[in-house]
């Protein structure tokens, strides 16, 4: 299967298979060169830069990754659609600087009129920091708890949420003065956001793939007066920016 990319003069060329440069795990590259080597290998799913340093992904397990990010896809999803202003994505390419190109498994994010820091690119792609981003990670010695982690802090990622399938553990972090401190547990065993308010999240539901109860416990959230008073802030917003 060849590929084609585009000539300076907008012309589309084959590019043999033998003739792409590689796109491997631990390459160093610019962002600019990972993008390039990334559109030439449509053979791979999901690929990385952090701080200048490629990560290919593995392939994914059902149970360890695919069944969570599900839920919490649509965890997220009725949230964003019972909160005109919260723009979501899910596997988007996320633009932080130079060196970081990241594909975070979900994300909610604010436009800039509602104080968030990131923009959609004209060609499609999310720059700068979400206000929230979803990882599952398959471990706790995994990227996404150090290298990623770091990064996301930096670069003013307002909070992080990161569920670990093997230790059956969700870490959420809020960011202050730069670093990253957990959310507390509530006294009904649920993690709630600070930057979205009535994002609920029960980690015992989701440790037990019951989706049912995992959207009853964002409901509740969603009741709270909390969740009302951030939509109309959204909303008067938007209004003040006609």
């Amino acid at each position: 299967m060849s590929v084609e990319t585009a000539t300076s003069a907008g012309a589309a060329v084959a590019t043999p298979p033998d003739e792409r440069p590689p796109l491997h795990s631990g390459d160093r590259l610019t962002r600019a060169e990972f993008a390039r080597r990334y559109a030439l290998h449509p053979e791979i799913k999901k690929a990385e830069l952090i701080d200048g340093v490629v990560y290919v992904a593995s392939p994914t397990r059902h149970r360890q990754h695919g069944r969570l990010h599900l839920i919490l896809v649509a965890w997220l999803g009725v949230y964003s659609a019972a909160t005109p202003g919260v723009d979501g994505s899910n596997n988007a390419t996320v633009l932080l600087d130079l060196e970081n190109e990241h594909q975070p498994d979900a994300l909610l994010r604010l436009e800039p009129i509602h104080s968030g820091r990131s923009r959609v690119t004209r060609d499609d792609y999310i720059e700068g920091p979400p206000d929230l981003i979803v990882e599952v990670a398959a471990s706790s010695a995994a990227y996404d708890l150090h290298d990623k982690k770091r990064v996301y802090a930096r670069s003013g990622v307002q909070e992080y949420l990161a569920a670990q399938a093997y230790e059956r553990r969700v870490d959420w972090w809020e960011l202050r003065e730069g670093v990253f401190t957990p959310l507390p547990l509530e006294a009904d065993g649920t993690l709630r956001s600070r930057v979205f308010p009535g994002l609920w999240l029960d980690p015992a539901a989701l440790w037990a793939g019951d989706a049912a109860a995992l959207l009853a416990t964002l409901q509740r959230g969603l009741a709270d007066p909390a969740h009302a008073a951030f939509v109309e802030r959204l909303r008067r917003a938007e209004q003040g920016a006609a």
